[in-house]
């Protein structure tokens, strides 16, 4: 017998307690960082022994991969969707902001400090991708009196990126501008280098935002 969304009893148990491993092991990252996550410790909150647990996570890897693939997952839905309802370049900026500000820990996983002997399977890339795409849908509008620079020269190379994109390298330098400015600001911000400072991130993102849009 099966549910109405096509699982059965036993799929639907078996996605529940993966549900709840994965919020044990936000848990644990949020208390100590990526380094620190346990399969033991989690299986003993779950109340199962540890070989338990591998038949839902066969390792330490499986479940960080699980992890990424949820945080890209919903920030590239959460960029699509505020895409398709007229977002702009600037409004994506605080978008991703608000996505992120809502879970540092997620933020974090997916776009701080790589985690050491971890590799991730190239499904993980392609749902990153996902916010680029957008990102260069919204960025494909440039000023009238744009010039070439030599980096977006460089790009010209990357032409599975830009080709199907009206401006080409162009589009996706700007692209890229807006991204990695955007998280420089966010990661100083969550991490908490702004404290004490005395300026609202707020602005500086606005400032950073107009900087880059008027090029």
């Amino acid at each position: 017998m099966t549910d109405p969304a096509g699982q059965s009893p036993r799929e639907r148990y078996r996605a529940q307690v993966r549900a709840e491993i994965k919020q044990h092991a936000w848990e644990q990252i949020a208390a100590a960082g990526v380094p620190a996550l346990s399969l033991n410790a989690i299986a003993k909150q779950v109340g199962m022994s540890g070989p338990a647990l591998y038949r839902y996570f066969a390792s330490r890897d499986e479940l960080i991969t699980a992890l990424i693939r949820d945080a890209y997952r919903s920030l590239a839905d959460t960029v699509r969707a505020a895409r398709s309802a007229g977002a702009d370049l600037a409004a994506l900026a605080h978008v991703v902001r608000d996505w992120a500000r809502s879970d540092p820990q997620r933020y974090f996983l997916i776009y701080g400090t790589p985690v050491p002997g971890y590799h991730a399977p190239d499904d993980i890339t392609a749902i990153s991708f996902e916010v680029m795409t957008v990102l260069l849908d919204a960025a494909g509008v440039l000023p009238e009196d744009h010039s070439p620079t030599p980096f977006d020269k460089h790009l010209e190379t990357h032409r599975d990126w830009a080709a199907d994109h009206p401006a080409g390298a162009a589009t996706l330098h700007r692209a890229l501008a807006f991204w990695t400015r955007l998280h420089g600001v966010l990661s100083l911000e969550l991490a908490g280098h702004f404290a004490g400072m005395k300026f609202d991130p707020d602005l500086l993102i606005d400032e950073e935002l107009k900087a880059l849009l008027e090029k």
